[in-house]
């Protein structure tokens, strides 16, 4: 994907966003009493998210917005942010479609007059330049290009999309080898989808897994991105004759859970003996269907957060709030997180911006934040808008139930080319 902030149908998007800049509302509109700031009144501050719900695949992130609503009710519960609640409105269904996304994010600016959006939780983000000028400070996942660089975008665990002159997280490779048992005569295949995310995927994650000592022997963007393949024996077919004509240690998927079953499914009836992995899998939901249950057993997934398996103080936090938020036991997943995480660092800089809260304020606070020890991993800001705040961890699937296979930890990044 390129460096410059566009969704995958740009066309669409600019037209869009052309329409949306004639009509704008001002970033200072008033949203209370006794405030002229945009979404912020004497006791509250309006937020939003946007979160693709549902999406043509079945693949849904919507415990993203779960995830938000539960750090927010315990930031209100504390007594807000500076004698200020939280007025969370919830997330907008962008549907994984770039005209809905850029259109939620108008809608949650023009009408509902939100200070912030948090959580931004989709593959789509074609209202990223429209937000940012607009001035609205905005946190997701920062694994798209508009997490990285824009003055009021946010990803919570800082840019996980490597940039021209940045560097590369180094989480999965390293991580792997403790699965591997190091890289020396490691061979590694990557296959994704063949879109613009796919094709940068392929071009990180090659330089990535061969900067650690891997032999990557097939990087490939081909899979269809509209739609799952009833039959994945062309792939499987190139994929495992990719070391010099026998199967690779490593099968590495770029891809989303729909797609990870199908592949997955399709390189174990091969007789495939080596390592699956992927960064998505991580959903105890996932386990309610044995067949799913199976096709991603033995599956190592990256995370770049702390595992639910932890037993640290915020992840006993965190699981205590998501149950509280939901009112029953529910299954822990990683869209959770990511709403959660892309809260906790929108409370967290709004806090230090003080009472005064304004625009301007809030991106001096943002300017020189820092915090050690979260389920993120150290963070600072600015540095979290030009790399990833470089942490993670692997776990595995293995009879029906999750275990740590790499410890939570932090490593050096390499530059990126």
């Amino acid at each position: 994907m390129s460096r410059p902030i566009r969704a995958i149908t740009a066309t669409v998007a600019a037209l869009l966003l052309a329409t949306a800049c004639n009509s704008t509302a001002n970033s200072t509109s008033s949203a209370g009493e006794g405030s002229s700031v945009r979404g912020v009144s004497d006791d509250t501050v309006r937020v939003g998210g946007i979160v693709s719900m549902t999406t043509a695949s079945g693949y849904s992130k919507k415990d993203t917005d779960l995830g938000a609503k539960a750090r927010f009710a315990r930031a209100n519960a504390e007594g807000g942010v500076n004698g200020r609640k939280i007025d969370y409105l919830g997330a907008e269904d962008d549907g994984q479609d770039p005209a809905k996304n850029l259109a939620a994010a108008r809608k949650l600016v023009q009408q509902d007059k939100v200070f912030a959006i948090a959580p931004m939780s989709s593959v789509t983000f074609s209202g990223a330049d429209f937000l940012q000028k607009q001035r609205v400070p905005t946190f997701g996942w920062g694994t798209l290009p508009a997490f990285c660089g824009p003055a009021y975008l946010y990803g919570f665990g800082g840019c996980m999309v490597p940039m021209p002159g940045g560097t590369i997280s180094q989480t999965w490779p390293e991580g792997l080898k403790n699965v591997t048992g190091g890289a020396r005569g490691r061979s590694v295949a990557i296959l994704a989808n063949d879109n613009d995310a796919g094709t940068f995927a392929i071009r990180t994650y090659k330089q990535s897994f061969a900067s650690a000592g891997y032999r990557v022997t097939y990087a490939k963007a081909s899979v269809p991105a509209t739609s799952v393949p009833s039959d994945w024996s062309a792939y499987t077919k190139e994929l495992l004759r990719s070391d010099r004509g026998k199967a690779p240690d490593v099968v590495v998927s770029v891809m989303q859970t729909p797609y990870n079953i199908g592949l997955f499914t399709a390189v174990k009836r091969t007789g495939f003996k080596g390592v699956l992995t992927d960064p998505t899998d991580y959903d105890p939901g996932l386990l309610a269907k044995s067949a799913t249950k199976q096709a991603l057993d033995g599956v190592h997934v990256l995370l770049s957060f702390q595992p639910f398996e932890s037993s640290t103080a915020a992840m006993k936090q965190f699981k205590a709030d998501i149950r509280k938020a939901a009112d029953e036991d529910v299954p822990l997943s990683m869209h959770m997180m990511t709403g959660y995480m892309g809260a906790d660092l929108f409370l967290a800089i709004a806090e230090k911006a003080g009472k005064d809260l304004d625009l301007d304020s809030f991106q001096k606070a943002a300017a020189g934040f820092s915090d050690t020890g979260t389920m993120v991993g150290d963070r600072e800001l600015p540095r979290g808008q030009r790399e990833s705040f470089g942490c993670g961890a692997l776990v595995q699937l293995k009879g029906g139930a999750y275990r740590v296979s790499s410890p939570f930890r932090c490593y050096a990044p390499i530059p990126f080319k």
